[in-house]
C-alpha cells in the first residue's frame, strides 16, 4: 500500500457529525495546514477556540507524575548499533514514516497484536519513544533491565488508570513521543477481526495536551511474526507492515465539521453548564475521538 492511498484512507467524506463515531478522523496535513494559516480569519477562530476550550481547563486536565523520565542511554545505543543491521534481515515496510513529527509532543497510537508491536512502533517512529508498561515486566532481573534501559515506564496496577494517566502525561509534558495501544489490552481474538474498541484514555491525553499530535499508526502482519501463547520467538522472516497516518491534534480536531464539531461559542455556553452535564459532553468528545481514532486504524489496514 502506497502513501498517497494511506493519506486518502485517513481523511474523511463530508457528513453529518453525529454520523461519524465510526469514521476516520479528519486528519489534517502538513500542506494543509500551511494553506489555512494564511488566512486570518482561521487563526483568528483557532485561537479562539484555544482560549474556549483552555477555560474548561479543570475539567480536563490531568496533573503529570512528578517523577522524572528514564535516561535511555542503552536505548540511544540500539538504534546507532543495532537498528541499521537489524533493518536489512526483517521482512517490513514501513509506510508514512515521515508523518510522524521528529521533535515536540506526539501520541502514536497503534494496534496491539503481538508483543513485538511496541519495537516495530519505535523503530519506525525514529525517535526515543516511551511506552507505559505494567509493574509485572519490571519483577524479572532480565526484562527489568530491557524496559528501563528503553525508556520504558512502570505504572502501578493497583493504582489503576489514573497513574497511568499521569506517566503518560509527564511524558508528553516533556515534549516527548508516547506510544499508547488504544484498545487497553493485546487483542486476543482467535480470528478477524482482531481491532477490540478503543478505551477513551488516548482523547484524554489528547485533550489534556491540545497540541500534541496524534498519529495513527496500523500495525500489519506482527501476530504472524509472534504470536501470543503459540510463538516463544519472533519469526523475523515473516512479512509485516507499519503504516503510520496523517495526524491531527486534539484542537484541530475538535473545531473540525468531521470531528468535534465545536465553535469557541459553544464551548463558552457548556462552561457555564451544570457540572454533569459538562462531564456528559467531555465524555461524548472523548468517545468520538476514540472511534474514529479505531476507525482510522481499520482504514490504515490494521486487521
Amino acid at each position: 500500500m502506497d502513501a498517497p492511498s494511506l493519506d486518502a484512507l485517513s481523511r474523511l467524506s463530508l457528513a453529518p457529525t453525529w454520523k461519524l463515531r465510526n469514521r476516520p478522523l479528519p486528519f489534517v496535513s502538513r500542506k494543509n495546514i500551511k494553506t489555512v494559516t494564511k488566512t486570518d480569519t482561521v487563526m483568528a477562530d483557532q485561537s479562539d477556540l484555544e482560549t474556549a476550550w483552555q477555560e474548561l481547563r479543570v475539567h480536563w486536565a490531568i496533573e503529570p507524575s512528578p517523577k522524572d523520565l528514564p535516561a535511555t542511554p542503552v536505548y540511544s545505543a540500539l538504534r546507532l548499533l543495532i537498528s541499521p543491521f537489524l533493518r536489512p534481515l526483517l521482512r517490513w515496510r514501513i509506510n508514512g514514516a515521515d508523518r510522524i513529527p521528529r521533535k515536540g509532543a506526539t501520541i502514536l497510537a497503534a494496534n496491539h497484536l503481538s508483543h513485538v508491536d511496541p519495537i516495530a512502533v519505535i523503530a519506525a517512529a525514529r525517535r526515543t519513544t516511551y511506552y507505559l508498561a505494567k509493574d509485572g515486566h519490571f519483577t524479572n532481573r532480565w526484562t527489568r533491565f530491557i524496559m528501563r534501559s528503553t525508556g520504558q515506564i512502570e505504572t502501578d496496577r493497583e493504582a489503576g488508570a489514573g497513574d497511568a494517566l499521569a506517566g503518560a502525561a509527564r511524558i508528553l509534558e516533556n515534549q516527548r513521543a508516547l506510544g499508547i495501544f488504544p484498545e487497553g489490552t493485546r487483542s486476543k481474538r482467535p480470528s478477524p477481526p482482531y481491532l477490540l474498541p478503543g478505551k477513551t484514555g488516548v482523547a484524554r491525553l489528547a485533550a489534556a495536551y491540545p497540541h500534541a499530535t496524534v498519529v495513527p499508526v496500523a500495525l500489519v502482519g506482527t501476530r504472524e511474526v509472534m504470536q501470543p501463547q503459540h510463538h516463544k520467538w519472533p519469526r523475523l522472516y515473516r512479512r509485516f507492515d507499519v503504516n503510520a497516518g496523517v495526524g491531527v491534534s486534539w484542537l484541530q480536531w475538535l473545531g473540525a465539521e468531521q470531528g468535534g464539531n465545536m465553535t469557541p461559542a459553544m464551548l463558552e455556553s457548556l462552561g457555564k453548564a451544570e457540572e454533569h452535564e459538562i462531564r456528559s459532553e467531555l465524555a461524548r468528545l472523548y468517545r468520538t475521538f476514540t472511534d474514529q481514532l479505531m476507525a482510522s486504524l481499520s482504514a490504515l489496514g490494521a486487521p
